[in-house]
């Protein structure tokens, strides 16, 4: 489950009369309260007082993030170096619990996006696109969104628009661009191109780390995500042009320049996908998407640089070094 803000930004006992109107007349004053929390602190975006989090001290419990993070590495490429299907559940898995946590967290602004069409929609889309190709993706989100639709017709008009376009966030955020994955996967030499995804993005993310951590000053976004430093952001490039630059060379059979193009731009796209989960958290009010990671937060805290770096990875791999 997300974990919540401080209890000065906690819920009110539910309106008895009407539970949807009090979750509209919730949100408003929680807005407000985070407003006020951040200009008391001095800085813009700041969590409320009492908040404590990895993003808003820029540290992390290295011991259990890094034990967490091998096991989940060994987990992720045992199966996709020996038998690639394996790695195809462990992304439909990944897909089920980053958008069950995706739901709870929108939950917490006053939207109810339903939560059984975008779990068996989402998770139904992981082997359609690997048996059937790239359209089986449009088509699993429409039929996604359609179905999201007619489920919440039956619970009346009285934040229709507000669950549905909830909905439909959810599924384009998580199982729509988690199908890019499956895309890479899909060719004889699929696990090599994922390998090249996992290594630029996880590149990215220790050269952030390690940069920023010795000579950040410059901060990046401080109203979002006040650990990132320009510093750290050159550190992301510059380890992910390299990983680019090793795997299209070596394994892919690209030029060097792809390679380095390749892991540039991934790192640009896997920082985008961090800030665009910070700013959902921090406008829904929770800390972490979930806790079923120690270290790390939740599956979508660590899904989220790869959802966004998926889809640029597969169009540039498919321009520089096109499947035979």
């Amino acid at each position: 489950m997300p974990q919540r803000l401080p209890p000065h930004t906690m819920r009110e006992a539910p309106d008895p009369v009407s539970p949807r109107r009090h979750v509209g007349r919730h949100r408003a004053r929680f807005g407000s309260t985070y407003t006020s929390s951040a200009r008391a602190s001095g800085a813009v975006g700041a969590l409320p007082a009492g908040a404590s989090s990895a993003e808003s001290s820029g540290k992390r419990n290295l011991a259990v993030a890094t034990l967490v993070g091998g096991g989940m590495a060994g987990v992720a490429l045992l199966p996709l170096l020996l038998f690639r299907p394996a790695f195809l559940a462990i992304i439909a898995l990944a897909v089920a619990v980053a958008t069950w946590e995706l739901v709870r967290a929108l939950e917490h602004s006053g939207a109810h996006p339903p939560l059984a069409p975008l779990l068996v929609g989402g998770v139904g889309t992981v082997p359609l696109v690997w048996w059937t190709g790239g359209q089986a993706l449009m088509i699993g989100w429409v039929v996604t969104i359609i179905a999201v639709m007619l489920w919440r017709l039956p619970e009346g008009p009285i934040g229709y628009a507000r669950d549905v376009a909830s909905a439909t966030l959810t599924a384009s955020y998580v199982p729509f661009l988690a199908g890019f994955m499956v895309l890479l996967l899909a060719p004889a030499d699929g696990a090599v191109r994922v390998l090249a995804l996992i290594g630029a993005t996880v590149a990215s993310d220790i050269g952030g780390y390690l940069v920023g951590s010795k000579i950040g000053r410059h901060r990046m976004c401080p109203s979002i995500s006040p650990g990132k430093s320009w510093e750290g952001a050159a550190g992301s490039l510059a380890a992910s042009g390299l990983v680019g630059l090793a795997v299209l060379v070596l394994a892919l059979g690209g030029l060097w320049w792809q390679g380095v193009i390749f892991g540039v731009v991934v790192a640009a796209a896997a920082t985008v996908g961090d800030l665009t989960e910070s700013l959902i958290k921090r406008d829904v009010g929770v800390k972490d998407m979930g806790s079923l990671l120690p270290g790390h937060g939740g599956v979508m805290d660590r899904c989220d640089s790869f959802l966004v770096a998926a889809p640029v990875a597969y169009l540039l791999l498919t321009w520089f070094v096109p499947v035979i």
